[in-house]
Order: structure tokens, then C-alpha cells, then sequence
């Protein structure tokens, strides 16, 4: 039985030298696949296929993770926008702006600006009988909400009854079931600066009625957020005019840079602070979660592409003689090296390829994937009592799959360099002594 199998060993070596395309890709991709003519041969084949579907589950769980986390901040982002503004222009020390309708003119002039509106901004208490809770009071003009933030638009029929004279306020939803109030009931603002009197400062006190409530999804402002008309605000806090000026842009994420040049342009000793640095604490914690994540996920990529190192060990060894015949035949070591380190190569593609494929229909799938899943364990993942979000937010992006995808394939590459260097070092001699 030896010599025919050496026979036609040779005569399938010299088939494959003589086709145009290299022999080393043919050969790669047929030990890639390793036939089932022997049980060795088969298991090496399923091992392959073990190497293959690890990359693929590290890369979709990576794609995966990585989308769902940036679809919560943009989740988070967008509700926390729809209260506050792009950037706010404001006066040092609470106090009134020198010259707004200037500061509103120059502020208008820039080409990213789509909207400006002055506004009052002040800290207060708030009681009902025996409860008393400290606010964040925003006057602002009705009329022109609208323009700097989206709050206007949900919550517009409430916010047209700030009527100036009248002290009216909107209350944050979870301020106002905190103290137990709603529409039509009155509440007592309670302004820090108070009246200096014979027997000392007396803090101002304000009858005010509550003509409505707001929810923007974003507890720090539903919980804290106090709405009146910036007349009234003016009046209370005893101001002669708007403290501050919100401004909307057309690209949110050109803020920095829009109030880098507004510090330049506007006249007059005035603050600027773009919405990235009013929860600045809250993104560098959100940015360093993302980051961990990604690392330690891409352990799990790692391992996946080293199981590469001992599949190729294996088939080095299963396949001694053919390159002992290989090299018989005029084979440089260079070439046996490079069919291993195709077929370590095509694994890691096709298990990298069909990664990216599967993390990405369950990232542009996730909300009906996830509803799926809690009916049939009828479960609930985000109950909205307590994270506000009834569905799993999913938000792929090109500069995180990019990364993953190299680091993926050059793992897998890496892994091949060992086995390859080891069968290019086999001894043909030494090889065919037993065959």
C-alpha cells in the first residue's frame, strides 16, 4: 500500500505546480476544509470550524456590546437635550446680562447658530406644607423655547400658560409627585437672596401656582426642574433682565467648537459652556466603560485566534508527509509557510466576515429581537419605572467596527506565524522514514 500512495501523492504535487494559481492558496484552502477521508482529518476539520465560530461569537459580541452601549448614550444624550441647550452664554455671578439684545445679535451672526433665546437662571426652595425641596429655576420666554430646545415641542400647550404677571410655574414630573402636587394646586418659592430687616435677612417668599407638569425622560431635570415666565423670574429674584442667552446649533457636535469662537467674537466679560461640559463627568464615565469594555471583550477575540495556533500544530503534524513531498519536490520552506498561514488566514476571514454579519443584524435588530426574547421568558430587561427606557437602544457606528475587524484579523495572522515557521522546518528525510 506505501508506494502507490506515494505515486499519486507526486502525481497531485506536480498537478498543483503546474496550475497557474499559487499551489499554496490551493493547498491552504483544502486543508482549511480538511476532507473526511480519515477520522484525524475530520476532527481537524471540526476544530477549524471551533476556531472560525469562536472569532465569529468575539467579534458579534463586541459589535454587539459596543452598539448597545452607544445607542444608551445617544439615548441619554438626546433626552438630556431636549432640556438643556447646545450652549449657553451667561453672566458671571448670576446677574443680569449687560446687553442682551447685543450679545443676542452677535450670537445670531454666526453661520452654526439656528436659534437663541434668553433666559433667567437662579436656585430656590420649594415648599408645600411641611415638604420643602431645593429647585433649579429657568425663567424663559415661551414664545421662543421652541428654538433652543425640543422640550417645547412636547410640552407646548403647557408651557404657553407661563404667562408673565400671573406666577405661574411648570414642575419637573417626578418634582411634582415628590411633593404631591398637580395642575391648579399652589406652592411657596422660597428665594435665597432675602429682604435685610430690623431683626435681620428675611428670605422672600412667592405664592406661586402650578399650571403644569413636564417628563423629558431625564431624572436630574424632572426631579429638580422649576419653569416660570423670565418676567417673573426678573421679579422674584429681582433682576434687571435675562441672566444668560441658549443657544441651539445645527451640529450638536461642533459645540466646542462653536463656543471656542463665540469666546472670541461676543464682546464683554461672558461665560460660555457647551452642553459636553454641563455632564462632562457623566461622558468621561460612560467613554471609560466603553473602553473597558472593548478591551476585555477583545480578550475573548484573542483566545478565539490563538485556539488558531493549536489547530494549525495539528494538521502541521497530520500532513509531515505531504510536506516532506512537497519539498522533495522543489518547495522552499517560504512556500510551506505560506499554506499554513493561508489557511490560518481563511479562518480567521471567514470567522472574523461572519462575526461582523451576525453582530450587525442583532445590533440593527435588537429591538425586536430583545421583545422576543422577553415574551417567551416573560421578562422585563428595562423595566421603565426604573431606567425610563422601555426598549433596548442600539446604535452602531463605523469607528468601532473598523477596530474590531483588524484587530480580529491580525490576531488570527499572528497566530499562524509559529505553526508556519514549524512546518517549514520539517525534515523530509525525517518525515517519509515511516511512510
Amino acid at each position: 500500500m506505501g508506494p502507490p500512495k506515494k505515486r499519486s501523492r507526486r502525481r497531485a504535487g506536480t498537478r498543483l505546480m503546474s496550475m497557474q494559481i499559487p499551489y499554496e492558496l490551493i493547498l491552504g484552502w483544502r486543508y482549511t476544509r480538511a476532507g473526511r477521508a480519515t477520522r484525524r482529518n475530520g476532527f481537524i476539520s471540526f476544530i477549524s470550524g471551533v476556531s472560525m465560530l469562536g472569532i465569529a461569537l468575539g467579534v458579534a459580541a463586541l459589535i454587539i456590546v459596543l452598539s448597545v452601549m452607544n445607542g444608551f448614550q445617544k439615548e441619554v444624550r438626546d433626552r438630556m437635550l431636549g432640556v438643556i441647550s447646545h450652549i449657553e452664554v451667561f453672566a458671571p455671578g448670576g446677574v443680569a446680562l449687560p446687553d442682551p439684545a447685543k450679545t443676542l445679535a452677535e450670537i445670531k451672526a454666526n453661520p452654526q447658530v439656528t436659534g437663541a433665546a434668553t433666559f433667567v437662571a437662579a436656585q430656590a426652595l420649594l415648599a408645600r406644607g411641611e415638604d420643602m425641596k431645593g429647585t433649579i429655576v429657568r425663567g424663559i420666554d415661551p414664545a421662543l423655547e421652541g428654538q433652543v430646545t425640543d422640550l417645547a415641542a412636547t410640552s407646548a400647550p403647557t408651557l404657553q400658560k407661563l404667562v408673565p404677571g400671573n406666577f405661574g410655574v411648570v414642575l419637573g414630573g417626578e418634582l411634582a409627585r415628590a411633593m404631591g402636587v398637580r395642575e391648579g394646586d399652589t406652592v411657596t418659592l422660597i428665594a435665597p437672596s432675602g429682604q435685610v430687616t430690623p431683626a435681620g435677612v428675611v428670605p422672600r417668599l412667592k405664592q406661586m401656582t402650578v399650571v403644569g407638569t413636564f417628563d423629558s425622560g431625564h431624572y436630574e431635570y424632572d426631579s429638580a426642574l422649576v419653569m416660570m415666565h423670565q418676567d417673573d423670574a426678573a421679579k422674584i429674584f429681582r433682576l434687571e433682565g435675562p441672566t444668560g442667552i441658549r443657544i441651539r446649533l445645527k451640529d450638536l457636535h461642533q459645540a466646542r467648537e462653536v463656543a471656542l469662537e463665540l469666546s472670541r467674537t461676543l464682546s464683554g466679560d461672558l461665560l460660555i459652556r457647551d452642553w459636553t461640559r454641563q455632564n462632562k463627568t457623566w461622558f468621561a464615565a460612560v467613554q471609560l466603560e466603553k473602553r473597558m469594555m472593548f478591551i476585555i471583550l477583545t480578550l475573548i477575540v484573542a483566545v478565539a485566534a490563538f485556539n488558531l495556533v493549536s489547530t494549525l500544530v495539528m494538521t502541521v503534524t497530520d500532513k509531515r508527509a505531504d510536506i516532506a513531498i512537497l519539498r522533495t519536490l522543489g518547495s522552499s520552506p517560504q512556500s510551506i509557510m505560506k499554506i499554513f498561514m493561508v489557511q490560518g488566514a481563511l479562518v480567521g476571514v471567514i470567522g472574523t466576515l461572519s462575526g461582523l454579519l451576525l453582530g450587525l443584524g442583532i445590533a440593527f435588530n435588537i429591538d425586536v429581537i430583545v421583545p422576543a426574547i422577553e415574551r417567551a421568558l416573560n421578562a422585563s430587561f428595562l423595566p421603565k419605572d426604573i431606567y425610563l427606557i422601555s426598549r433596548m437602544p442600539s446604535e452602531p457606528q463605523y469607528a468601532d467596527i473598523m477596530p474590531i475587524v483588524v484587530i480580529s484579523l491580525l490576531l488570527s495572522f499572528l497566530a499562524t506565524i509559529y505553526p508556519s515557521w514549524r512546518a517549514s522546518r520539517v525534515n523530509p528525510a525525517e518525515a517519509l522514514r515511516y511512510e
